[in-house]
């Protein structure tokens, strides 16, 4: 029996992940906060977004295309991966991407990232190994 958490305020995931964001955003960027609790200003946007954007397409690789994940999932990366491309200015991109500001899209980017590897490790794709109940995917349930 384990009497020490595994993870102790000395060594915690969240401090790391949040200290490893804190940085000093350059003073002639054109923001200096979200205005968002624990969203932290990123001055380079362009290279975190397509640096995401690269990874979970070459994550949503792994899964096979007839899948319905990548069928959905790689037009609209691929989308804005061309916008970040082809637009400069940060805060033409949030309006053009229309999803909030560029750090809410970049966390979206990595909680995608993150799906598209738990789908990946669950082969989700694959058949089931047994038969469902009868209705179990009916809806209303009655």
């Amino acid at each position: 029996m384990r009497l020490i958490p595994s993870c102790s305020m000395y060594i915690n995931p969240y401090l790391h992940y949040y200290n490893k964001k804190l940085k000093k955003v350059r003073p002639d960027y054109y923001k200096q906060t979200t205005g968002l609790t624990g969203l932290f200003v990123d001055d380079s946007p362009h290279r975190t977004l397509s640096t995401l954007y690269g990874r979970i397409l070459r994550s949503l690789q792994q899964v096979p295309e007839s899948a319905a994940y990548r069928k959905y999932t790689e037009p609209l990366v691929k989308q804005r991966l061309i916008l970040v491309e082809s637009e400069p200015d940060p805060q033409k991109l949030e309006e053009r991407i229309g999803m909030g500001q560029l750090e809410e899209v970049i966390e979206q980017a990595e909680y995608e990232l993150r799906t598209c590897r738990a789908i990946i490790d669950s082969k989700a794709w694959e058949p089931l190994v047994e038969q469902p109940p009868k209705g179990q995917w009916n809806w209303p349930i009655a």
